[in-house]
């Protein structure tokens, strides 16, 4: 994410400074008592600094986006998925450099990992086994519980729950967690990502029942099912190209990556005319 906030900026300095480095007379920046920092100096630096990269990531957007294509709901998708890993880092991110800054660098790393996975060859039997795991894959469920130090403090809710007390109530009023304040809900969770006894409760719910107290390590929850997805799995043949770009990007490994790009630019015949930046894909090759 570091390294990303990095480029963002120094892409969004450098595509603003570029188209003014040809002026006959540099416009300032920025003045002082000592001296004057103008356009050519600041580009100059920039490019310096952090031109090969830059460099390397315009290049790849006009090369590759042109063989691939990325679409807004893939960009949409990723975008979730930096905000969820990343959190209030991510956030930072797009206030500083703006939505659509961070978006081209998305299309731009997706549009590499589409390279670079045409290089990875996928098997039938991988295609297969995968499709068995995604159809045997039990479905995300929502559900919301009251945990609780003591056992016979959840029974004590129990009894009230039975006595017809709303389940929302008695963990605003009882629970433990940080889920109290809404009612206990947990929100959706799948497979795996629960300790193992509460999913087993979990799960083995109706939308709308209640559980029986459960014993974790966390304590005494008892557990109410509020929503079930559909496990919606199509064909073998309508999902075969989604579950093979799939298992292609568990494959993907750096040098596989930096192979793809390097016979991209190859086939591309890109040349650098800047002397500065010209050695800036060798560098890329090496690293």
């Amino acid at each position: 994410m570091k390294k990303m906030i990095i480029a963002l900026t120094a892409t969004a300095s450098i595509l603003a400074l570029s188209a003014c480095n040809n002026a006959e007379e540099s416009e300032v920046v920025v003045e002082t008592s000592a001296g004057n920092i103008t356009k050519d100096e600041f580009y100059n630096a920039m490019k310096d600094q952090v031109g090969q990269q830059i460099l390397r990531d315009l290049v790849h957007a006009k090369v590759l986006g042109d063989k691939y294509e990325v679409t807004e709901e893939e960009i949409d998708a990723k975008m979730e998925e930096l905000k969820a890993s990343f959190g209030p880092q991510f956030e930072a991110a797009v206030q500083q450099n703006g939505e659509e800054a961070i978006r081209t660098m998305v299309k731009t790393d997706l549009l590499r990992e589409k390279a670079a996975s045409q290089e990875i060859e996928v098997t039938e039997e991988e295609v297969q086994a995968k499709y068995e795991e995604m159809k045997n894959k039990k479905p995300e469920i929502r559900a919301s519980h009251i945990l609780v130090t003591e056992e016979a403090t959840a029974k004590e809710i129990q009894a009230k729950l039975e006595a017809g007390t709303a389940f929302e109530d008695l963990a605003k009023e009882y629970g433990t967690d940080g889920t109290a304040a809404q009612g206990g809900d947990l929100g959706f969770f799948g497979e795996g990502q629960m300790v193992p006894d509460f999913e087993k409760a979990a799960y083995a719910l109706e939308v709308g029942e209640i559980s029986d107290i459960v014993k974790t390590d966390f304590g005494y929850h008892l557990i109410k099912l509020t929503e079930k997805k559909e496990n919606e799995v199509g064909t073998l043949e309508e999902m075969k190209a989604e579950i093979e770009q799939e298992i292609r990007l568990t494959k993907l490994d750096a040098a596989t990556v930096e192979a793809a790009l390097s016979n991209e630019m190859e086939e591309a015949n890109v040349k650098v005319n800047d002397a500065d930046l010209k050695d800036a894909f060798k560098a890329a090759e090496t690293k």
